[in-house]
């Protein structure tokens, strides 16, 4: 399929730890038409980053949004101008020629691709290759926005409630799904995914976990108990390493 040039829609909030990184791979990357980024009020060098590449390419759209990734999400998605779009977050590496491998995989049923996600330092293959099965089955379950590559007309009268601040990726792929079309997800393109150092904690990993449990769905988490239960196994191994 020939695609000439995306919109790109990224949330951000205090993402200076890898966001240069992060659009220097989108910018290589991706046919960037706009990069829409909807910030959530950063305090930190976030907004001077940005600035950076607005000034450099000209073509970045800054919007602010203090509510939930839901109200963030919609923001962005109304920004939207081209055919297609991809999300990107911003604590992500694109893969090279990631653009060409996720396009090749569009069909006319296809709403939208996705690139799986590996987290940065796992270098064991055993434990890699259990990781990407893992990873694999949570999208299939719930979705995912690392790095998606979205057909506009699936979600461009989209309304993600407000109040959602996680599992808003499970509302876009049902949404996408309830329109008829398939959701591909890729071994390859894929990200290389730098979780923030807290994530690697015993405790930071615990919060993670309440906070799906305060703002989500426990149907949704009762599904991805045996996953999930993985991924805190995975970070307390990693804990020990140090």
């Amino acid at each position: 399929m020939s695609i000439e040039s995306v919109d790109v829609v990224m949330l951000t909030k205090n993402s200076e730890r890898v966001l240069e990184k992060c659009l220097n791979s989108i910018y290589k990357n991706i046919p960037v038409n706009r990069l829409i980024i909807v910030d959530g009020y950063s305090t930190d060098s976030t907004l001077k980053i940005v600035k950076k590449f607005r000034e450099k390419y000209g073509n970045v759209i800054l919007l602010m949004d203090g509510g939930t990734r839901g109200s963030a999400r919609m923001k962005g998605i109304r920004e939207v101008k081209t055919e297609w779009f991809v999300f990107v977050d911003s604590d992500i590496v694109l893969c090279d020629e990631w653009f060409e491998k996720a396009k090749s995989l569009i069909s006319n049923d296809v709403g939208a691709v996705w690139g799986i996600e590996i987290w940065e330092g796992i270098r064991n293959p055993i434990v890699l290759k259990l990781f990407l099965k893992i990873t694999w089955k949570i999208f299939n379950l719930r979705g995912g926005t690392h790095d998606l590559l979205v057909r506009r007309e699936t979600v461009k009268d989209i309304k993600i409630p407000r109040n959602l601040h996680v599992f808003e990726d499970a509302f876009i792929k049902e949404w996408i799904e309830k329109k008829g079309y398939r959701l591909v997800a890729a071994y390859d393109p894929y990200c290389i995914h730098y979780r923030p150092p807290e994530a690697w904690t015993i405790k930071g990993s615990m919060q993670i976990f309440i906070e799906h449990l305060r703002f989500g769905s426990l149907k949704k988490l009762s599904k991805l108990f045996v996953a999930y239960a993985f991924y805190t196994v995975y970070v307390l191994y990693r804990s020990l390493l140090k």
